[in-house]
């Protein structure tokens, strides 16, 4: 088993002689820095500005909520969204999605976990995420309309994030901070309705990198305090396929998502090519969104909805029955 446990994370995504930090890693680095990236990765100014692709992304879970909210900056353009999902009623019952404008209305730094802070503030609304300054702990708010989170989360009881730092056909090079399950206090207010957030998990996701024009993949995530898995099959192989299980990190293999592209509110059923994991993914609901801006395109649908099966520590291990564990699947399509 030691060896599929994670190395610790380096102190940069590049080394001296600036070149990529390759693989996957336990922990974050400071600053998902390109800077001193150096060739073949490197590519010209112009070239890098518009490959340049960075988000982050934020998970709330509840028995009774599903919040998912992002900031996302393509290098030509921006956007946000962050949408409220009912699990009771099995439907969406807030969402709010806003494109902005370029290199004013979003503003995303180059640190994941430690220093980050994001925003989005377009035609009175807002969005705000910050790591509180000395702490572990990091807060999320949303004002959009009616439409608002007041979240707090708090890392320092949480397993270590994954960092993976990998390079792109088509583009150059990628890293990728996700953070493990991390407890969740604070509110949603949806049109004077006022939902309790305390006892849920929250988890983020800051991605920074040089993508290729066209970019696929689908994606799976879901988490509580002492079970947790992120899996991608895409663009980004299995760079960043990891199970977070009683604190420890450890590697998954390729990722295989079964499911019908036209029912996805069907079953789905996920795996990895190692005997890992193996799950049954039932969703409640979804929220999508097409875009065609001409110049730009994107087909994105996130099912909402539990796993159930089983994960393992090791080939040699027993199965640990995963039993309806709240998160998302997704299947997105982006020309940018």
């Amino acid at each position: 088993m030691s060896s599929l446990l994670l190395p610790v994370a380096p102190a940069s995504v590049l080394n001296g002689q600036g070149q990529p930090h390759f693989g996957k890693f336990a922990g974050s680095v400071t600053q998902i820095d390109w800077s001193g990236l150096t060739p073949p990765y490197r590519r010209s100014r112009f070239w890098q500005h518009f490959h340049h692709k960075h988000w982050q992304y934020v998970a709330l879970a509840t028995d009774e909520l599903f919040c998912g909210i992002a900031i996302v900056d393509v290098g030509w353009t921006n956007t946000a969204f962050a949408y409220a999902f009912d699990r009771r009623q099995g439907k969406l019952v807030a969402s709010f999605s806003q494109d902005g404008i370029p290199g004013i209305s979003a503003k995303l730094n180059a640190h994941p976990a430690l220093g980050a802070a994001s925003d989005f503030r377009l035609l009175g609304n807002h969005i705000r995420y910050r790591q509180v300054p000395d702490s572990q702990r990091y807060q999320l708010e949303v004002q959009c309309g009616d439409f608002r989170i007041d979240a707090r989360f708090d890392g320092q009881v949480a397993a270590p994030c994954l960092l993976a730092v990998g390079p792109i056909a088509g583009g150059s090079v990628h890293a990728t901070v996700k953070s493990s399950g991390m407890p969740l206090s604070g509110r949603v207010t949806l049109a004077g309705r006022e939902l309790d957030l305390q006892g849920g998990i929250a988890s983020f996701d800051h991605s920074n990198g040089f993508l290729a024009r066209e970019t696929a993949w689908r994606w799976a995530s879901a988490h509580s305090l002492d079970l947790g898995f992120n899996l991608q099959s895409g663009y980004f192989g299995t760079h960043e396929n990891a199970l977070w299980l009683d604190g420890r990190l450890i590697s998954l293999g390729a990722a295989h998502f079964d499911f019908d592209p036209a029912q996805v509110l069907a079953p789905w059923h996920i795996y990895t090519d190692d005997g890992l994991l193996d799950l049954q993914f039932q969703p409640e609901g979804c929220r999508s969104e097409n875009k065609n801006l001409l110049v730009a395109v994107s087909r994105y649908v996130q099912p909402i909805g539990t796993f159930s099966g089983w994960v393992k520590a090791s080939a040699e291990a027993a199965p640990r029955r995963v039993e309806r564990l709240v998160g998302v699947t997704e299947d997105h399509f982006s020309r940018w």
